[in-house]
């Protein structure tokens, strides 16, 4: 058994296999560039190694650097998770040349399925069914147009080294055929170094299939079942489930088979995945399946066929880098239940899927679910790796009752101020067409704005967010502010949220001797900001400020209550639905100032400094503009407490600030 095991890799996947080998009796060495150096991974393994710069290219894919942090740190085996070097043929040869265990395939069979061409030959020899296409070694423009009319249209251009959605173009019209195949090839010949390409019949309404396949040095391969993988965007996967709805056994039986065949093509060893692409307009049948590329390596999506089958699959490489057998026949593996997974993006889907970086003030992930994740509230999210920060995944004993977990696991997800894409999943989960398993690689194409818009606050959002602004401290006697015989008793909140002036009428509760306090505001003795806690709230009456009014949420929906997730006495973040809602007191610039008494200026808020007017030495008087704070699409004015100087400004335009950071000092006049 491996003794020392160095994870080639960072984040989750390095998280995840720390875990494991842990359990396993294995010491893990991790590898860090600049930007990781206080990682999860890196705190949570037994040694770690630093391998270079921030940038992928300088440290995680500099395969040199790795086996030689492997050699200094005593490492005698070498563990590539997935994505950098995971499928990279000379990298494992190499780990193997320096006398090293290569976790993974054999480097032939990497190379075997490394270009889709040579792997749809190989596959259609050994009786695995391939979409119907041209893979032909004339690239010439004529060819290919004459491959794509053969076919018929749509066709979908691929780049013969691509992967991850990159090099591909469906092209509906031969007079557009020209132009996608151009602008396929240069992408492809930048991301990958080949531009050659294959033509295959577009499938108009395509499910993604995917087999757990695995083999041992002794010949023996089982897989462990299918994977739906057909929620995607832009090629990428969003959400992955096993089994696949609507997969019939004679089905089941006939893809599982075939990605048996295809990983003894290849006398494939350790953990892989062969993909299919499948024809489900009508519905899931055996001879509409057909072979797409296999993926030699693990899966980010392994979890699912993890939850359902019970096996491990990273201790099964472990034990079969060792030299070991299968720790299981294809009759021993049976598979119970269900198993959906979400991945959690730093990113915005309001704004087109834009990366979100910064550091994780906030990072409150759902118990109750399956997390796998590589970063803790704290650790910044920087624009060096891919955006995803976890993997929720949930399990049941039905789809529905997996789906129903997942999709209120995404909705407590409260991450601040980085974006995620928490609520777009749970959008995704609640969907009606989705929850009856007609699921497709254009879904979220279809679905468009209703999956990508940012919510609006509901009402039970804008009362808790009111409430969190009261006064503190205050009595039964207070709380009868306007008091007027026979009439209903009212009381005015103004608040800003996203840049809009808005003012909440909360009605005045009786006094009531189980009210307790929590966060400085008032409410039952179970307060409104804790999970799980749930009353009727009254409507609040809106009243609509500068022409906008705030929708009341959807009718007949059963969201999960709201929670406040930060109080400042300017700002209160609400956690809803996966979103966070961020408000500000109408009053924040007048009292931050006056709260500056020991001339101290900070920011009220998270934001970017946008203008700077003081400069060190100069007089100022009270009032007096001193930085432009921008956040939220807001302009917050920070001004002098009091006649004095400026003695230091510590930021800069452009600045982005935490918040309570020191931003100005100013000293009083005869101090």
């Amino acid at each position: 058994m491996v003794k020392r095991l160095l994870i080639a890799n960072r984040g989750e996947i390095a998280c995840r296999i720390i875990r494991t080998a842990r359990r396993m009796g294995v010491e893990t060495i991790a590898v860090f560039s600049d930007a990781d150096a206080g990682a999860l991974h890196v705190r949570m393994a037994d040694g770690a190694v630093h391998i270079g710069p921030s940038p992928a290219s300088e440290s995680y894919l500099d395969g040199a650097k790795i086996i030689a942090a492997a050699k200094e740190s005593g490492a005698d085996a070498i563990h590539p998770g997935f994505g950098f070097l995971s499928e990279n043929a000379q990298f494992a040869q190499a780990v193997m040349d320096a006398g090293l265990t290569w976790v993974g395939p054999d480097p032939a069979s990497i190379e075997a399925m490394g270009l889709k061409d040579a792997a749809k030959r190989l596959m259609a020899d050994a009786g695995v069914p391939v979409t119907p296409g041209y893979m032909g070694e004339d690239q010439s423009l004529d060819r290919l147009i004459s491959a794509a009319d053969e076919i018929g249209y749509p066709v979908l251009i691929k780049a013969v080294a691509g992967g991850g959605g990159k090099g591909m173009r469906r092209v509906e019209r031969k007079e557009d055929f020209a132009a996608a195949l151009e602008s396929c090839k240069r992408e492809a010949k930048a991301a990958f170094g080949d531009d050659r390409v294959l033509i295959e019949k577009y499938i108009t309404r395509p499910r993604h299939i995917e087999v757990q396949v695995f083999g041992d040095r002794n010949g023996n391969v089982v897989h462990l079942f299918e994977r739906d993988c057909s929620v995607q965007r832009r090629h990428q996967k969003v959400i992955e489930e096993a089994p696949a709805p609507g997969m019939d056994a004679a089905t089941r039986e006939a893809i599982c088979a075939a990605a048996v065949r295809a990983a003894q093509a290849v006398d494939y060893v350790g953990a892989g995945t062969v993909e299919f692409i499948a024809d489900a307009s009508d519905g899931l049948r055996a001879d509409r399946v057909w072979f797409m590329e296999m993926n030699t390596r693990l899966q980010v999506e392994h979890p699912v066929t993890e939850e359902i089958t019970g096996v491990d699959l990273v201790e099964w490489q472990l034990r079969i880098a060792a030299g070991e057998h299968l720790p299981k026949s294809q009759e021993d593996l049976r598979f119970s239940g269900w198993s959906v997974e979400a991945r959690l993006y730093a990113e915005d889907p309001a704004r087109d899927f834009m990366p979100s970086t910064g550091r994780l003030e906030i990072f409150d992930l759902p118990e109750g679910v399956r997390v796998e994740t590589g970063v803790e509230q704290g650790d910044a999210i920087t624009s060096f790796y891919d955006p995803m920060i976890a993997k929720l995944i949930a399990t049941g004993e039905t789809r529905e009752q997996a789906v129903d977990r997942l999709r209120a696991a995404c909705e407590a997800v409260a991450i601040y101020p980085v974006k995620t894409n928490a609520a777009f999943l749970a959008r995704v989960l609640g969907n009606a067409e989705f929850r009856a398993g007609g699921v497709d690689t254009g879904f979220i194409e279809r679905h468009g704005e209703a999956l990508t818009r940012s919510g609006e606050p509901s009402a039970q959002v804008l009362e808790l967010a009111a409430q969190s602004f009261l006064p503190e401290g205050q009595g039964p006697w207070q709380r009868l502010v306007g008091f007027r015989m026979n009439a209903e008793q009212r009381r005015e909140v103004r608040m800003r949220y996203d840049g809009r002036l808005i003012s909440v009428a909360l009605p005045q509760e009786p006094p009531s001797p189980l009210e307790g306090e929590g966060m400085g505001m008032r409410g039952a003795l179970s307060p409104p900001h804790q999970p799980g806690y749930m009353r009727k709230l009254s409507t609040p009456l809106i009243r609509p400020l500068r022409g906008h009014l705030l929708p009341q949420g959807e009718k007949g929906s059963m969201p999960q209550a709201p929670r406040i997730i930060r109080r400042t006495p300017h700002q209160t973040l609400i956690a809803h639905l996966g979103e966070i809602f961020a408000f500000t007191t109408d009053h924040t610039e007048a009292t931050h100032s006056a709260s500056a008494g020991d001339g101290v200026i900070t920011a009220p808020i998270p934001g970017k400094i946008s203008a700077i007017t003081a400069q060190e030495g100069q007089a100022v008087a009270k009032g007096d503009t001193l930085l432009i704070l921008e956040a939220m699409k807001m302009e917050y004015t920070l001004s002098a407490p009091f006649d004095g100087a400026v003695e230091e400004v510590t930021a800069a335009v452009g600045d982005q600030v935490t918040e309570g950071a020191v931003l100005v000092r100013i000293g009083e006049e005869g101090r």
